[in-house]
């Protein structure tokens, strides 16, 4: 039987490099992204046929739930559309804050809300959350776009055990500095985040779908955000001394 993927902010970065690996192992792929235009090109790329484009606003509800009921029955839905905005939280316009929130955390949940009950009632379907290394250990400059990966990460943690016997699956994962065109144009880089070195995307959407076909439970990329986890858990004080070694003294400021 096919197996149906849906993506959100499937026009480019992690989003588009995940639907063409989904694509190569045979999956009938539903895009979901505002850039008609720009899915159409990624359409264009995947090997397969019956890929749909689902031109929609993955922060806004009636949007999302009109794009899920187009495209039908959905086996893997991944919320992956975000923006990434830095400024100190005094200097950020709430117009900003609110589009961040709306996007990056209330459009997961309008995707999961969409997609679950099909899930249920099937008894198979699998969930896929993009938080973000900010969602374990947020950074100056920021506050915002952290608070809104750290609450996909503890959304995704507790619907991680509601669906426990349920069929349906869920992974988180944990991107962190990625090659991709989110931050493309603009100047507002903090300091450590305009010296990281970015990873490629590619291997990231491979290492996604081996994780929804062995059903784990969270992606770490590169392997190295792993240990943000762990040593912040432990002692953020400890966290902060080694984020200052990987990012500079910029990253963790405050002793």
């Amino acid at each position: 039987p096919e197996t149906r993927v849906l993506v959100t902010g499937a026009s480019r970065g992690i989003g588009e490099v995940t639907a063409a690996a989904f694509a190569r192992r045979g999956c009938t792929l539903g895009l979901l992204a505002r850039n008609e235009d720009r899915l159409n090109e990624v359409v264009a790329q995947l090997p397969g046929e019956g890929h749909e484009t689902l031109a929609a606003d993955a922060g806004d509800r009636e949007s999302v739930t009109a794009a899920v009921e187009r495209f039908g029955v959905v086996d893997v839905a991944m919320a992956n559309a975000g923006r990434a905005d830095y400024a100190p939280f005094h200097d950020m316009d709430v117009e900003v804050i609110e589009e961040m929130t709306r996007l990056n955390w209330l459009g997961t949940v309008y995707l999961v809300k969409a997609v679950l009950p099909g899930m249920l009632e099937r008894r198979r379907g699998h969930i896929v959350l993009v938080s973000s290394g900010a969602g374990l250990r947020s950074f100056p400059s920021g506050a915002v776009y952290g608070a809104t990966k750290a609450a996909v990460r503890g959304f995704g943690e507790a619907l991680w055990h509601e669906l426990d016997g349920t069929g349906v699956s869920l992974t988180i994962v944990y991107p962190g500095e990625v090659k991709t065109s989110i931050h493309e144009g603009k100047d507002d880089l903090p300091e450590w985040r305009r010296h990281s070195e970015e990873a490629e995307a590619e291997p990231l959407g491979e290492q996604i779908v081996e994780a929804v076909e062995s059903d784990e439970q969270a992606v770490y990329y590169p392997k190295a955000i792993r240990g943000l986890r762990v040593t912040h858990g432990i002692s953020p004080r400890l966290g902060d001394r080694v984020v200052r070694r990987m990012r500079g003294r910029s990253a963790a400021p405050r002793d």
